[in-house]
């Protein structure tokens, strides 16, 4: 008690049982010297204002309430009925509405405002967790029984909900964000072995073959006598035998090579100008690039773009009909996308995220932003299937709203197609979703107001000028997983915008991977476990020409599972056909190349092979990785190796 401060409140919660336990424990406790006794604590609590709760009445206390718990109507979930529902169960009296966060806390406000509720000031919104909303009823009376006095009383409720049941949003367990730890440089050469290829910032690409100890002669002294000093030299072999000793002080021009490809790279001939004429030709290359972007920045800072107006009720709404609550990360890149849609200037912004954190979700807001503003908004993605994907997605979301959604890929006829294109330039589709089809010369737009480039990288460098040039007049969103390093390096210069999701959902495991051999009863394993728990399985085989011998092959494995083969060279009827199959669960597995990578949304499959995983580059395994784990269970990714291959420890 000597550290409570002097306002603070205690509630004591059955006090008969408290001095039980208090007695019970004093009982247990060998030496009790210096320990208060059980009246004593109590009278150094009821040194402060309290509040006793009780299932039954307590002569010791001067005021008696009788309280009642009360469970409350279920709501229809309806935006649109929220107001009237809160109006009709609460007509007398205060109603406490518990949020995840200040955000839903203000987006709460902005749907609620208009309500009867709200303008009577009987509606209080704080941010804590309810799991259940109850109605705490007081009967005011006399104070020394349960019946009213003289048959008559008062009535007082509060009416305590969480904001989630108003919507049916999903209630989650909250996860604690783990501490981020600063990054640190890594002395790298310490982890080299003999064998290793390395790059000399001066003389290209040499082999590393260990270190020696070198004696040097220093600066003599006045009587004439030399100084002799050792030290460690890293030993490079060039082509041709020729051999460079470099001091390990001087270990910053020397690093490690990293390269995709399987074969390794000719080294480089000591003293030639080849190196240094490829290193000139890299650094024009990123002068030109440089000096393009920077150009193009300046004339987005100079034209003026498009100035949306703040959110509408309409807005307000449709976020709050979120079945999730969002991460704090969402929440501050949401509130930084629409601040850039609401300044005069075009909007450049890179949206940086781990497969499954939210992205869509974002950019499906920030198009809603625009269409409820009368503007057009472009979606374009780099796969026919993602195209699919994201089509049913916004569909799915938009559908209480009068916008039109539209989908134009391979997947449609082209008289489907010309239909589309001819509606768009009319303004007769809202938000149109598609790949590099949408920067085609015959696709117009009577009013494109933001464009959301999905996986940007994917992209050819003729798609990229085409949409390099839709920067300089509209609101340009991109997303990412794994941003290349000319997009990242640019949004740490401040040329672009970036926004970074780095909180996984909640209830969000980490996916277990794993690097194995090819070995029939290992696979034959990890399907089973995933069937077992009602489960899909992807198989990534990026051969077309023997993909359906490993689907045959797996036959023989697992064959109790129902397997689809797709890959991008099949009919677009045929492969539209497996993939649905896969969708509808009509299949347990799917052998796939990597037309998979970017798009396929299945919580249900959390479990993924990527077949010859040394033939993929970071980026590609990174995202085959995250088609599993977007749903709470343990998601499990195998990453095969022939048996011939080896692995390095780094890997």
């Amino acid at each position: 008690c000597d550290y409570l401060p002097e306002d603070a409140w205690t509630v004591l919660v059955e006090v008969d049982e408290l001095r039980e336990q208090g007695k019970h424990y004093l009982e247990r406790v060998a030496e009790t010297t210096g320990l208060f006794t059980v009246e004593g604590v109590f009278e150094q609590l009821l040194r402060f204002p309290s509040v006793t709760v009780s299932a039954l009445p307590s002569p010791s206390v001067e005021a008696t309430c009788h309280l009642r718990v009360e469970s409350v109507e279920r709501f229809s979930g309806e935006v649109s009925r929220v107001r009237d529902e809160l109006d009709a169960i609460a007509a007398h009296d205060m109603v406490l509405i518990a949020c995840h966060n200040e955000g839903e806390c203000k987006r709460l406000s902005e749907v609620l405002a208009a309500g009867r509720l709200a303008q009577s000031d009987r509606l209080r919104l704080v941010t804590g967790r309810v799991r259940a909303g109850f109605r705490l009823i007081e009967d005011i009376g006399d104070s020394s029984s349960y019946a009213p006095h003289n048959g008559e009383s008062k009535r007082r409720s509060l009416i305590v909900l969480g904001g989630q049941e108003l919507f049916h949003r999903e209630e989650v367990r909250h996860v604690q964000p783990r501490r981020r730890l600063e990054s640190r440089a890594i002395d790298s050469f310490l982890d080299l072995t003999e064998g290793d290829l390395v790059v000399h910032v001066s003389h290209g690409i040499a082999r590393y073959c260990g270190m020696t100890l070198i004696e040097k002669e220093l600066d003599r002294d006045r009587k004439g006598a030399a100084a002799r000093h050792a030290e460690e030299h890293l030993i490079l072999e060039f082509a041709g035998g020729v051999r460079v000793y470099v001091p390990a002080s001087k270990i910053d021009l020397v690093q490690k090579y990293v390269g995709g490809a399987k074969t390794e790279p000719e080294l480089s001939k000591f003293g030639s100008a080849s190196w240094q004429n490829r290193k000139a030709r890299v650094q024009a290359a990123v002068m030109d690039l440089a000096s393009d972007m920077i150009g193009l920045q300046a004339l987005r800072e100079a034209e003026p773009g498009i100035a949306f107006p703040a959110d509408s009720e309409w807005q307000a709404e449709f976020e709050a009909a979120f079945p999730y609550p969002e991460t704090p990360d969402q929440l501050t890149s949401l509130a930084e996308i629409k601040a850039d849609m609401q300044r005069p200037r075009p909007m450049d912004r890179l949206l940086c995220g781990d497969v499954g954190y939210g992205k869509t979700e974002l950019a499906i807001r920030a198009a809603f932003k625009a269409v409820d503003n009368g503007r057009q908004v472009a979606v374009l993605v780099p796969t026919t299937v993602l195209a699919e994907q994201h089509y049913r997605t916004f569909s799915q979301r938009l559908a209480e709203y009068p916008f039109t959604v539209e989908c134009l890929s391979r997947f449609r006829s082209p008289a489907e197609q010309k239909r589309i294109i001819e509606r768009l330039k009319k303004g007769g589709i809202d938000i149109i979703i598609g790949t590099h089809r949408l920067v085609s010369t015959d696709v117009q737009f009577k009013d494109l107001g933001l464009v959301i480039i999905d996986e940007e990288q994917r992209f050819g460098v003729e798609h990229k000028e085409r949409l390099k040039h839709l920067r300089q007049k509209v609101d340009v969103l991109t997303m990412t997983a794994t941003p290349i390093p000319r997009t990242l390096h640019l949004s740490l210069l401040g040329i672009r915008d970036i926004s970074n999701l780095e909180t996984p959902p909640p209830d969000r495991l980490a996916i277990e991977t794993r690097i194995v051999r090819f070995d029939p009863a290992l696979i034959r394993h990890a399907v089973l476990r995933e069937l077992n728990r009602d489960g899909q399985v992807y198989f990534v085989h990026n051969r077309v020409q023997d993909i359906q011998a490993m689907a045959s092959r797996l036959e023989q494995i697992v064959p109790e599972a129902r397997i689809a083969v797709a890959h991008g060279q099949m009919a677009a009827d045929e492969l539209e056909q497996e993939m649905l199959r896969f969708v509808r669960r009509e299949a347990d597995i799917l052998v796939a190349t990597t037309i998979i990578e970017s798009g396929l949304d299945i919580p249900n499959a959390n479990t993924i092979f990527i077949n010859q995983a040394d033939r993929y580059g970071l980026a590609d395994l990174h995202q085959l990785r995250g088609r599993v784990g977007r749903y709470k269970h343990r998601a499990y990714a195998y990453l095969l190796l022939d048996s011939d291959r080896s692995v390095t420890p780094n890997a």
